[in-house]
């Protein structure tokens, strides 16, 4: 079990006691969809797709009703499981981890009602940096959604992910940027007078611009396949995506392999592709 005293004393880690607190406040508001998360819950509405897609795009291996089968996800600061349930939904075995245990037991007690849910998630009390001690190489994926702009340290939270992915996994970002527009919509209009989220839930500060969070990628052995801007609409309630990234924006990166096959997907496809190459070879 995660204790306060090591949470809040750990030298380098990525969790922020401030943050923890605000988000202490919000523990059990995370599944009334009209509520304090609304804007969360809408954004699966392309946030899940873009996940599902592009994995499903890497890999010739595609289990139907289930497509993510097989495919191990690190859902990174999950709160009550608005990520993880979806992704469990798509065939996918998901640890969903956060450091505050108010959060876990939320979304504990919402995955027991679906018994199907309930073999596919884990929760865990724990921050990302403690993963590493375990689980050093052991996802296909990483998700970070709004996470990153929360943590203490940035290129330790990176590091933290490189550490636990596999060599070819991907790493699912989505974040704001450090604007002058993300500030007066994402603070300003979405905090002080639409009260869109609650007020103090961002510090404009720790927004990440784009190429900054590409540079720590790539300087941790990732490589950024895309960068893609995203829009909310406060009248109607949804997300959608567009070519600025000067607010929203969601990134996947891919980590350098080490010369084999990441994931039970990847596997079986370079599998096939061997066993297509020598079938070729002796009809010849």
């Amino acid at each position: 079990m995660l204790t306060a005293k090591r949470l809040f004393s750990t030298s380098h880690s990525s969790v922020d006691p401030k943050e923890m607190k605000k988000f202490q406040l919000l523990a059990h508001k995370w599944w009334d969809e009209e509520g304090d998360y609304a804007a969360l819950h809408s954004m699966n509405d392309i946030r899940v797709p873009f996940i599902r897609d592009t994995l499903l795009n890497m890999s010739s291996n595609y289990h139907l009703g289930s497509p993510l089968s097989g495919i191990k996800i690190l859902d990174v600061g999950c709160g009550g499981g608005l990520l993880s349930e979806p992704l469990g939904r798509l065939g996918a075995s998901v640890t969903g981890i956060d450091p505050l245990e108010d959060n876990i037991r939320t979304a504990d007690q919402h995955k027991s009602f679906d018994p199907v849910l309930a073999k596919r998630i884990q929760y865990k009390s724990s921050s990302l940096d403690e993963m590493v001690e375990e689980c050093m190489e052991t996802f296909d994926v990483i998700v970070a959604s709004e996470v990153v702009e929360h943590v203490a340290d940035l290129e330790t939270f990176i590091k933290c992910c490189s550490q636990v992915l596999k060599p070819e996994g991907s790493l699912f970002i989505t974040t704001i940027n450090k604007t002058q527009l993300s500030y007066i919509l994402g603070i300003v209009v979405a905090e002080k007078i639409a009260g869109i989220v609650p007020e103090g839930t961002h510090e404009w500060e720790k927004f990440v611009p784009p190429e900054e969070l590409q540079r720590l990628l790539e300087s941790h052995g990732f490589s950024v396949q895309a960068v893609n801007g995203m829009l909310y609409n406060p009248l109607t309630g949804s997300w959608s995506w567009m070519e600025s990234t000067s607010i929203n924006y969601a990134m996947h990166a891919v980590k350098s392999g080490a010369g084999g096959p990441s994931s039970p997907t990847e596997s079986l496809s370079e599998m096939e592709s061997e066993q297509r190459s020598a079938t070729a070879g002796t009809s010849v």
